[in-house]
């Protein structure tokens, strides 16, 4: 076909016709193009019955409205699913489940060191090593005072 466009020349004659009265319908053809169209559509009946078919499509298409889901949606098939299936999916809530970890391990760690703080700063502390007794394990001998 002459004076196609937009590398239409590569498909087969039902596509090209198809992609030009896609454009057409869209109103994308230059004014030239879409007074070849015409003629086309008044003499050919192939261009006609797929102009046909494209309307008819494009007018069943715009008369569909978006579908939404209700506001309880979410809820109801949480619920359904909790019921089927016995609690399985959807078993009782654990400490971990409710607090993110990242919280709990800050709070572990400040625990720790509070504990720490308070083991190394004890008189008795277990943390401390007693400065007048030697290491275990150490080779010196203690002499006791008489």
């Amino acid at each position: 076909m002459a004076g196609t466009m937009n590398g239409a020349d590569e498909l087969p004659p039902d596509d090209e016709i198809i992609a030009t009265l896609s454009d057409y319908l869209d109103g994308a053809l230059p004014a030239e193009r879409a007074q070849d169209v015409k003629a086309k559509l008044a003499s050919d009946p192939e261009w006609k019955r797929v102009h046909d078919e494209l309307r008819e499509t494009r007018d069943a298409l715009s008369g569909l409205q978006k579908a939404r889901a209700p506001e309880t949606f979410e809820r109801d098939v949480t619920s359904t699913i909790h019921k089927r299936s016995a609690g399985r999916f959807f078993a009782r809530r654990t400490f971990g489940d409710r607090i993110p970890v990242g919280v709990i391990l800050i709070v572990a760690l400040i625990a720790l060191a509070i504990i720490g703080y308070v083991l190394w700063s004890s008189p008795t502390g277990s943390l401390k090593r007693a400065p007048d007794k030697p290491a275990q394990g150490s080779q010196e001998q203690v002499v006791p005072k008489p």
